[in-house]
């Protein structure tokens, strides 16, 4: 109760938080003012920049949280492949920027995308996640009519942390497979000249490695890997061609996606990557994990055009 009571407030407290850094910015602008043109300003006049930086700074961030935008990569290969799209989305956490009567209208918009596959990359809902709107999203997944099929991944908040929410697990997986969702964990998918390998997500313990996984697949096959979370890299680098991620939410708020390269938390934190002969791609998500502020980055959904 405790936690959920703090998650709660994590707007108030980013808020306060970049009050906070904008005080000590305006006094630093101050100070280099009346350095430069010797001129003394008051406390006045940094608190109210303080107030002005904040008030602008979270507007942009609101904006980019609450605004969809579609997002197009173009990969190539030498692989005998035909051409190859896949429509993407990840970080719904359904209940945070929308709920489930939201997510369904940028569904209806998404659906109108002619696509060989539909995936979703994890996080798809939160403990906070109300099931008439899970049910609801889950129907709303299904107005994509994909050439070869919908597919989904866990990340780490779908099977849920805590036990507040009013349902479970095999309540989701019931409603995914009722409308022809594919769950992938370590699984592969054969799809032509392409294997789609849904992970497990980084957390659970029985996630098997990639290299494990993609064994027994012809070495000129095309190779796509939905892995949640953007780590593993150097595994996955060379055994397959192409991974999907999320989790990062593109840092979220500037500067945690750089924290997050440094920290060694995620191995890319945002956009399109090559490391030899594999591609990496992590989108910033279509929606916010508890917080509704997006600077730096913005909220999407993905398309991924593959090409000869």
């Amino acid at each position: 109760m405790l936690i959920f009571l703090i998650f709660n407030y994590v707007n108030a407290l980013i808020i306060f938080i970049h009050f906070g850094i904008f005080i000590l910015i305006s006094k630093l602008i101050i100070y280099l003012i009346n350095k430069i043109f010797k001129k003394e300003l008051n406390f006045g006049i940094s608190t109210i920049m303080s107030i002005v930086l904040t008030t602008v700074y979270l507007s942009f961030g609101l904006y980019f949280a609450f605004h969809v935008y579609e997002t197009t990569y173009n990969v190539e290969t030498n692989k005998d492949i035909d051409d190859f799209k896949i429509v993407f989305l990840t970080d719904s956490h359904i209940g945070t920027t929308f709920d489930g009567d939201g997510f369904y209208k940028h569904m209806e918009k998404i659906s109108k995308i002619d696509c060989d596959i539909f995936v979703v990359i994890g996080d798809f809902v939160d403990d906070d996640t109300k099931k008439v709107d899970m049910i609801k999203s889950v129907e709303a997944l299904s107005l994509m009519k994909p050439k070869y099929g919908s597919y989904f991944i866990y990340g780490n908040h779908d099977k849920g942390y805590f036990n507040y929410r009013d349902f479970n697990n095999d309540d989701l997986r019931n409603e995914l497979l009722k409308n022809n969702i594919t769950i992938l964990e370590d699984e592969i998918k054969e799809i032509g000249n392409i294997y789609l390998v849904g992970r497990k997500d980084k957390q659970d313990k029985t996630r098997k490695p990639i290299a494990e996984l993609v064994e027994n697949i012809p070495k000129d096959k095309y190779i796509i890997s939905l892995n949640h979370q953007p780590n593993d890299y150097e595994n996955e680098k060379n055994n397959v061609d192409l991974v999907l991620s999320g989790h990062s939410h593109g840092g979220q708020m500037f500067p945690l996606a750089y924290l997050g390269k440094l920290t060694g938390s995620n191995d890319e934190a945002y956009g399109i990557h090559k490391r030899d002969n594999t591609n990496y791609i992590v989108s910033s998500g279509i929606s916010d994990w508890r917080a509704h502020f997006k600077t730096g980055t913005i909220a999407e959904y993905v398309i991924v055009n593959i090409k000869k």
